[in-house]
């Protein structure tokens, strides 16, 4: 499924060779606005709170992030060595400086686990909640957990999308990290970009318009006349069913000056650009806080490979994979983490400055954690050996900040080894659990599946209550 499902691409119609881009982008807009216009009415959620979802696929180590295991053989414990934060008794990774200064406005979940190894299955019982009925891809058989949130507030027009993705772009499907909406109408699908938000060049694709429509664009009469004779071109024709009034309400959407002006980084100042870091990562970050100011419910944004425009060292690998025929780990960490470091505490302060904590909730995750035991093996692109760690789905930590949490927590522990639980053993679905307390949605509402079943939003799981 392509990614630009609510926005298509240009259309080759000889009679609407001048505005059709825009048009039929409009189209797709209004399918998605009728889409939410004929369903069920949403119910009672809390509009005024948000999440920010930081994807980190591939499956982060928690032994060289927030799960440090000093006392642990070396072949457990890793290279790396903890440090202190802000918070008596939370250490965290040497590469983490900037987030040990700001471990008060955070907290971490290091008691998490599920049964799916897998990168596929370990995507769909992350983010779904539910066992998938396959692990060997990421095409969901129920809603990702933003999907839910879409479908809740559906009526909720704040001039752009309640659901919005942000990825690298080398893979461009819905699907692909298994955000897709399942059995919940194709309008709770996510509004998807993708890029390099700190390339000169970067545009949102779903979004842009070619500079001979933008006085079209300004001129709406003239933009809707062009409309209406492809409205009456495609009834003649039947190539596709008659525009009507949610024309303009998507058009308002393309032309909107508050969605735009939400993904026009040219607006914030260097100075804070910077401090979220020139890299993809970082912008991305600053992109999620301006888009869930502008009123979007949930903003996922996937910090997959820091550097899509080019410029990763040859031990490195793409994504969070860190197996040893992947990189070299420790190498790969070295360049990784610093600049996560960067992305995700000025996020946390932008937030906090801006008196965004009670409102917005950050999440940062993967789909599991990694083996207890380091490995060795020869690398495909650097052909000697080197460390690294395996999937491991028994363990792993949490990142959560804001949405009005108790901070500075942690909540679980892993053994002596960060193997398995060793105390409060949570699911997946705990942790979701607390988002939809945080937005005001009651897990209990159902939807029908596929098949017509009343599937409740949540099938398990409660809110930590560590953390409320």
């Amino acid at each position: 499924m392509s990614a630009t499902t609510f926005c298509p691409g240009p259309i080759s119609r000889r009679g609407f060779l001048e505005i059709g881009s825009t048009a039929f982008t409009a189209l797709g807009l209004s399918n998605l606005l009728r889409l939410r216009a004929e369903a069920a009415t949403a119910v009672g959620a809390d509009s005024d709170t948000s999440v920010i979802f930081v994807w980190l696929p591939g499956g982060p180590p928690h032994q060289e992030t927030f799960d440090m295991k000093p006392e642990a053989p070396l072949e457990y414990r890793g290279e790396f060595r903890p440090i202190r934060t802000n918070v008596p008794g939370l250490d965290i990774c040497e590469h983490l400086p900037r987030l040990a200064r700001v471990a008060d406005r955070f907290s971490i979940i290091r008691s998490v686990a599920h049964t799916f190894a897998d990168h596929g299955g370990g995507h769909k019982k992350f983010l779904t909640g539910r066992d998938p009925n396959s692990p060997v891809d990421t095409v969901n058989d129920h809603p990702m957990v933003g999907s839910v949130v879409a479908k809740m507030r559906e009526n909720r027009h704040l001039g752009l999308p309640n659901y919005i993705c942000g990825t690298d772009g080398g893979r461009q499907g819905i699907d692909v990290f298994a955000f897709g909406s399942a059995y919940l109408p194709n309008s709770t699908h996510p509004f998807t970009f993708w890029g390099d938000p700190n390339d000169s060049k970067f545009q949102v694709q779903n979004l842009s318009v070619s500079k001979t429509l933008e006085t079209r664009l300004d001129d709406r009469v003239a933009l809707l006349g062009g409309i209406d004779k492809l409205r009456k071109d495609t009834d003649r024709f039947g190539a596709m069913a008659s525009l009507d009034e949610f024309n303009k309400k998507a058009l308002d959407l393309l032309t909107s000056n508050k969605c735009r002006d939400a993904f026009d980084l040219s607006k914030e100042s260097p100075e804070l650009r910077a401090r979220y870091g020139r890299h993809a990562w970082g912008q991305r970050a600053i992109l999620a806080r301006r888009l869930v100011e502008a009123g979007a419910s949930f903003v996922t944004m996937t910090m997959e490979n820091p550097m899509p425009s080019g410029g990763l060292p040859i031990d490195s690998v793409y994504n969070w994979d860190s197996h040893a025929v992947n990189c070299h780990m420790y190498n790969d960490l070295r360049h990784r983490l610093p600049l996560f470091d960067e992305a995700i505490a000025a996020l946390v302060e932008d937030l906090y400055a801006r008196g965004l904590d009670k409102k917005v909730l950050l999440i940062v995750t993967g789909e599991f954690g990694r083996t207890p035991r380091v490995n060795t093996q020869i690398g495909t692109q650097t052909k000697i050996m080197q460390p690294g760690r395996d999937h491991w789905p028994q363990a792993m930590s949490i990142f959560v900040s804001g949405g009005g949490l108790k901070t500075g927590v942690v909540v679980g522990s892993t053994n002596s080894k960060a193997e398995h639980p060793k105390d409060r053993p949570l699911e997946p679905n705990d942790l979701w659990a607390t988002m939809f307390h945080h937005l005001g949605i009651d897990t209990e509402r159902t939807f029908p599946d596929h098949q017509g079943r009343p599937m409740p939003i949540l099938a398990t799981g409660a809110p930590i209550s560590e953390l409320i």
